[in-house]
This record gives C-alpha cells, structure tokens and sequence, in this order.
C-alpha cells in the first residue's frame, strides 16, 4: 500500500477513536443488559418471555434516520418500524446484496481478479489491478473497510459468470431473496450521478438480507464485527483494513455490522446481533447522517434489549 494508503488509514483510525469515545456512555448501557441481574427473577427471562410481558421500549425512541426496522429474525416479528417498507438509497449497504449474489454464483475459494476499472473509482480502494484474491478473503476485506473496488471487481467476476450486466444479476438476486424494494445499478452502491444512487431498497429488505448473509456466510459476517480485517492476496501481499463502524466493540453479541454513506443516500447502517441463544435481532438505519447513523443504532439496539429484558429502558 503506498503512502497516501497508510496515510487516508491513519485518518480514519483517529476519526474511528473519536467516534469510538462518544459512544463509550452508550456501551456502558448496554453492558448493563448483561451484568445486572433482574430485581424480580433470581433466572434471568429468554428473550421470549421476557418480551410477552415487556412495556413499549420503542415508545419514545428518537431517532433522526428517514427509515429504520428492528426486526427479529427468529420469529419474523417487526419490532419497530419507521417507514421500514419506504425505497431509499442504500449506499455501501449495496455491497451486501453484491456478496450475497457472488456466493449465490461462485464458491468461496474462486480467484476474483482486480479488474482496472475497480482502481479508478471513488472513495475507498486499496487494491492494484491484476491482484487476485479468494472471494471469500475478498468479501472480509470489502465489507469491514467497505471498499469500492473490491465490491466492484466481486459484482464484475459474479454478473460475468452468469453472462449478465451487474445491475441485472444484483436485481436477479434480490428477487430471489424477495426483496421487493431492492435493485442496484452497480456493486458498490456508489451514487452514479448527483440524482441517481447506487442501489435502493428499503430498511425491511435489508434486515432480510443481512440475516441470510449471517447464515449464509458467518465467517464473512463475523469479520466485520471486529475492529479491522486481514487477508493475503494469492501474489503473498497482505493486507489490514479498518472497520468504517466504530460501533463494533459497544455492540453485545454482534453478528454482522455495515456501514454506508454517499451524498444522495446519507448515513445508513444494518447491524445484526444475537439477543439471547441464537435469536438474532437486524437493526437497519437508512437517510439519516453521517454521524447520527451510529447514535440511531446504538438507540434501537439498547431499546431491543430493553425489549427482551422486559423493562421501558436500560
């Protein structure tokens, strides 16, 4: 990686502990889910039972996003909703429906190859042309860092499998899934102009998507619950991207954290996380800003353990 690399990754890394601090008091809340026991029950409640006899933890929740869903994928009950079925930008969140497609197509260990176009898009990008990687060590790299040109060159090596456009073998994919609000023009989610985005869906489709995404790819998933995410390209280089979520060590129990952001699309993040013994909860944000993307999460977040812990709030 040459100079300007490190350098945008330094940058990101201090803007990530920053961010990281001012959710500290947020962590702190939802520590308290795990570590103080109930003052009415010596055994603590399943999320079940505890959520049949719980008051409306959503009731007062603020939250500045256009669109957000707290859905739960155990049982396929919503929640919370906030125009959750409306169609909207989707930003980097794209890049789930892109990896979703590719592992539809082709099989964890193909060689995806840079192709050059990848290297001259917009935003995020590490890669040099020509590098080739396992999909499946490319996909970590792509949905922790959430890198353009990694998500392009996976949406290029998965539309050439099945002879299609990009666009066409993402909505043939979304279709599939049943995701009625979904489409995207191109892998990354990248807006095309000042009036077109990337991708659209709404905060429903894309709880859908991220929970097939955990079961169907729990080791891709898990890596971008962590802080940063390495792999090695088949040439030997190796690489370590950041996570563009600072929310990752607040969040108990993380399955899954996406992060997206472009002028048309504003501050959007899908977040999956186990309540109790597999029993995974998908929190969708979507049109709210770069910044309160992440304060509306973590707010839905401690209102759904608040949910489940039977009580109005943490």
């Amino acid at each position: 990686m040459d100079s300007s690399g490190l350098q945008k990754l330094a940058d990101r890394s201090r803007a990530m502990r920053e961010a990281g601090f001012a959710l500290l008091f947020a962590s702190g809340i939802l520590a308290l889910f795990f570590f103080i026991p109930s003052a009415t029950s010596k055994e603590p409640l399943s999320p079940a039972d505890a959520a049949s006899t719980a008051p409306d933890a959503f009731a007062q929740v603020p939250i500045e996003a256009q669109a957000a869903i707290v859905y739960d994928l155990a049982t396929g009950e919503t929640l919370y909703a906030k125009n959750a079925d409306a169609q909207l930008p989707l930003a980097s969140l794209t890049k789930l429906l892109t990896i979703y497609a590719a592992l539809v197509t082709l099989s964890p260990s193909t060689p995806i190859t840079i192709p050059a176009e990848a290297t001259r898009l917009e935003g995020m990008r590490v890669f040099r042309e020509g590098q080739i990687f396992a999909l499946a060590d490319l996909a970590r790299l792509t949905l922790t860092g959430s890198l353009n040109d990694g998500a392009f060159a996976i949406a290029e090596a998965a539309a050439a499998r099945q002879n299609l456009p990009q666009g066409a073998m993402l909505a043939a994919a979304a279709a599939a899934l049943g995701l009625s609000q979904t489409y995207a023009v191109n892998g990354s989610g990248l807006d095309v102009n000042t009036a077109i985005a990337g991708g659209y869906g709404s905060a429903r489709d894309l709880a859908l998507l991220a929970g097939v995404l955990v079961d169907r790819a729990p080791n891709i998933a898990t890596a971008t619950t962590k802080s940063s995410a390495e792999a090695v390209s088949k040439g030997g280089t190796a690489f370590s991207v950041l996570n563009t979520d600072p929310m990752v060590g607040t969040i108990p129990q993380l399955l899954l954290s996406k992060t997206g952001y472009t002028d048309l699309a504003g501050g959007n993040l899908a977040l999956v996380f186990d309540a109790g013994v597999n029993h995974p909860i998908a929190v969708v944000v979507l049109g709210s800003s770069q910044k309160a993307r992440f304060t509306d999460g973590t707010v839905l977040v401690a209102a759904a353990l608040a949910h489940f812990a039977g009580v109005a709030s943490l």
